[in-house]
């Protein structure tokens, strides 16, 4: 008798448009490093109210099927509405292993799906390997200054949330894998909670998520007002801003902004620290990006810790000189 083949189910990461994010893509190559250590297969899962973003999603190598689940309730995001459309598809399918995007939204819906199935979950995943057939998993703690090791029990239905930035991101195949689509019955989904108001927040740059450089800043910026000469640097850089949490919950910046443990985990390739101590809620949520520059008055700020490369200074002196000599700078 053939041994029953071993399914890797991916959860698709979509923004608010219902288009897929690049966090899907790292995924994939999660999903698959996991489907070869098991000799399976590897579905994506696709939430959404259409299905454009599965079509785009068939055509990333390494995918051998796509599963479109499609509800207009869906969109706007409630936890509650995916929470039940993910349970509703993945429940009677015995997945081997069920990966979720560590974006906001698949934080807040993948525990719920976790506890509802009675399964296990690993969160904030960086690294997957299977050494005689035991699942491990490895995610930062502490600030990202200590790495543990997670072991799955045997016989569990393994699950867990991939970090941002710790995986290469899939490409595009010549070819589609084959799309079933699977229509969701509204009424069975958890719509307890419904969105009576959303209020557009259109970022400075790009999108946090998806850019390449990143310019954050901090309570040093002293307030809201200082935050414009950060918006003038991005420009500049071709950067997205971003805040620490100690910003956003001083109301200088919206929650959109944040960056760290309760807000985007990001892997730009540039991210540039300003008048951030680093707390350990705010590395978690970028010390994975390739250089990183801190520029701090305070020489033993943490973050000079993680730093690439550091500015001790007053920022509101070397923010206005960085602008000025990235300007008169030919590209």
């Amino acid at each position: 008798m053939m041994p029953e083949l071993r399914t890797v189910y991916v959860v698709a990461d979509l923004g608010d448009d219902g288009a897929l994010r690049p966090l899907t893509a790292e995924m994939v190559t999660a999903g698959r490093q996991l489907a070869d250590a098991w000799s399976g297969e590897l579905v994506v899962l696709v939430l959404s109210a259409d299905g454009d973003a599965a079509r785009d999603v068939a055509a990333f190598a390494g995918v051998d099927g796509v599963i479109s689940a499609v509800s207009a309730a869906l969109l706007p995001y409630t936890s509650g509405a995916w929470a039940s459309a993910a349970l509703a598809v993945i429940a009677g399918r015995h997945p081997a292993a069920v990966l979720f995007p560590g974006s906001i939204a698949g934080r807040d819906y993948a525990p719920r799906v976790a506890a509802r199935m009675g399964a296990p979950l690993a969160a904030d995943v960086s690294a997957i390997s299977v050494p005689n057939g035991k699942l491990i998993v490895h995610r930062p703690v502490l600030g990202g200054r200590v790495q543990t090791a997670v072991e799955f029990v045997p016989d569990a239905l393994p699950m867990m949330t991939i970090r941002p930035g710790s995986f290469p991101r899939a490409e595009r195949s010549g070819s589609a894998a084959p799309i079933e689509i699977v229509q969701i019955d509204d009424a069975m989904l958890d719509r307890r909670v419904q969105v009576i108001e959303t209020r557009d927040h259109t970022p400075i740059g790009k999108s946090l998520t998806e850019a390449k450089r990143i310019v954050s800043g901090g309570r040093g910026l002293q307030g809201p007002d200082a935050f414009a000469m950060l918006e003038e640097l991005a420009a500049v850089m071709d950067a997205a801003v971003g805040a620490s949490g100690a910003a956003v919950g001083a109301g200088w910046r919206s929650h959109d902004d944040q960056v760290g443990s309760t807000g985007h985990s990001v892997a730009p390739s540039l991210y540039l620290a300003v008048g951030i101590s680093g707390a350990p809620q705010h590395l978690v949520g970028m010390q994975g990006s390739e250089y990183i520059v801190a520029i701090n008055r305070d020489p033993d700020a943490p973050i000079f810790d993680v730093a690439s490369f550091g500015i001790v200074g007053d920022l509101f002196q070397v923010v206005p000189a960085l602008i000025d000599e990235l300007r008169s700078t030919p590209e």
